[in-house]
């Protein structure tokens, strides 16, 4: 594991804030990591800050982590904040709409403060 994960509890969220090299073996890895904590520590909803570093995954690799983990974590949790500090482009709103339509409650936004409001808005 070459990813760092810190974890905030709130009082109606889990905050993970997640850092190092942006890989897709660390993508899958952090990400099956906070949706067990969430299930763990009783949170039905997470807000995911990302500040992986440099190079970027291509549409095929996002494709298939959301792909696989809307399938394996479906139904689990009610709503997923995600921000992505370092986000080029529209590839993180492409990892939204596979997720939506896969019936997995992700949402992608810009800011901590964004995702904060989305997720208070959720409840």
């Amino acid at each position: 594991m070459t990813y760092q994960l810190s974890l905030i509890r709130k009082p109606a969220y889990l905050h993970a804030i997640v850092t190092g090299p942006n890989t897709k073996e660390n993508v899958k890895m952090y990400v099956d990591e906070v949706i067990r904590e969430c299930l763990a520590l009783k949170y039905a909803r997470v807000l995911i800050e990302e500040r992986l570093e440099r190079p970027r995954l291509n549409a095929l690799d996002v494709f298939g982590i959301v792909e696989d983990g809307s399938a394996r974590f479906y139904g689990k949790l009610k709503a997923i904040a995600y921000v992505d500090l370092n986000a080029k482009g529209s590839l993180m709103h492409f990892a939204e709409n596979v997720a939506v339509n896969r019936a997995f409650p992700l949402k992608v936004l810009t800011t901590v403060e964004e995702a904060e409001q989305w997720l208070a808005r959720s409840a």
